[in-house]
């Protein structure tokens, strides 16, 4: 029988890569999107039918996690074998600015998520979202036994997600796992994070439409993979035969200069001589560096990656380049690059 699967925060770059991988392993997707009142569906539009298609297998349903009824209500009428949780507000530096949405999605939207399993009676296999932001002043190198130390509301309220989790599995006898991701990107993620900043500000003055880009602390250590790498990992925590927590991770450093470097670099630019700093992207505490052991999902799942930074920050560039090179006059008519539809060029 098809399997079935259901993505909160199917519109982010995780969600869509998940969404992508699972229907080209045959499963019906079906994903939690919020209403706006504009589209927010960019990421997967490529990967949309009709409903009414006799072949149709990816489904959207308009949800939130602050609206535990919503939950309850969708699950019942979904029956997922699977669920991802995905959805949260995920940007560290606006978590400082917003604590308590941040708290109240990131944190107890998990919190309603479990409760809506719970009572609906599901027998389905739950994926929480964890971060390595939860280790934070904690040294490197972070494994699933490292002590939590967040340094920002998003990294104590993931911190709250995943002991729940935890805790759902364990009282109530859940198939539920915590994946700790360390950073993973992509040409999908989100313009105000740190990689693609600097991937879309190397293409835009490239192209000559910028002249400077604005950072904080370039300084800072973090262990990059690539997204679609993780999103199998993920699915690969599913399938196994107990449910337990696992951290995924290249185990290579590199700095935010690094990765700044290597993008302009590839791009035949002198960055120093368009990057600026500004002290208003620092974080009042700072996490210095993170760096992944995954060695239990490479024993236990076979999960192993193979894309690292100096690759990603190439392949980010060369992405942002093509989608600038193509970009239409309007984000209608913008073409699809990666999966993704590109904004043009500001005027």
């Amino acid at each position: 029988m098809t399997k079935r699967a259901l993505i909160t925060g199917i519109t982010g770059q995780d969600g869509s890569y998940l969404a992508e991988m699972l229907l080209a392993k045959g499963y019906e997707v079906h994903g939690l999107i919020r209403r706006a009142s504009t589209f927010n569906t960019v990421r997967i539009d490529h990967l949309y039918q009709d409903r009414h298609e006799p072949d149709a297998r990816m489904f959207l349903h308009y949800g939130d996690l602050a609206d535990g009824a919503r939950l309850v209500t969708l699950l019942a009428q979904v029956q997922p074998d699977e669920v991802y949780n995905l959805a949260a507000q995920s940007h560290v530096r606006v978590s400082f600015e917003e604590p308590e949405h941040t708290g109240n999605t990131t944190g107890m939207g998990a919190t309603r998520l479990l409760e809506a399993v719970r009572m609906t009676g599901l027998h389905c296999r739950y994926y929480q979202a964890s971060s390595s932001e939860m280790f934070g002043a904690s040294p490197p190198p972070q494994n699933e036994l490292t002590p939590f130390y967040p340094r920002s509301p998003y990294g104590a309220a993931k911190v709250y997600a995943y002991w729940l989790t935890k805790n759902y599995r364990e009282a109530y006898g859940f198939f539920a796992v915590n994946g700790i991701l360390f950073n993973h990107e992509s040409p999908r993620r989100g313009e105000t994070f740190v990689t693609r900043k600097i991937s879309r500000a190397v293409a835009r003055i490239r192209a000559g439409l910028d002249d400077v880009v604005y950072l904080g602390n370039i300084d800072t250590v973090r262990d990059w993979g690539y997204a679609p790498e993780y999103v199998e990992g993920m699915w690969r925590m599913l399938q196994a035969d107990e449910p337990d927590d696992y951290v995924l991770a290249t185990g290579n450093s590199c700095t935010v200069r690094d990765f700044m470097i290597t993008a302009f670099e590839h791009a035949g630019l002198d960055w120093e001589k368009h990057v600026r700093f500004d002290e208003q992207y620092l974080r009042p505490t700072e996490v210095d560096a993170l760096i992944g052991d995954a060695s239990k999902a490479t024993g236990r799942l076979g999960w192993k990656a193979t894309v690292h930074a100096d690759e990603l920050a190439r392949i980010m560039v060369d992405a942002d380049i093509e989608a600038l090179e193509h970009a239409g006059s309007s984000w209608i008519d913008a073409p699809r690059v990666d999966g993704w539809v590109a904004a043009p060029a500001a005027r």
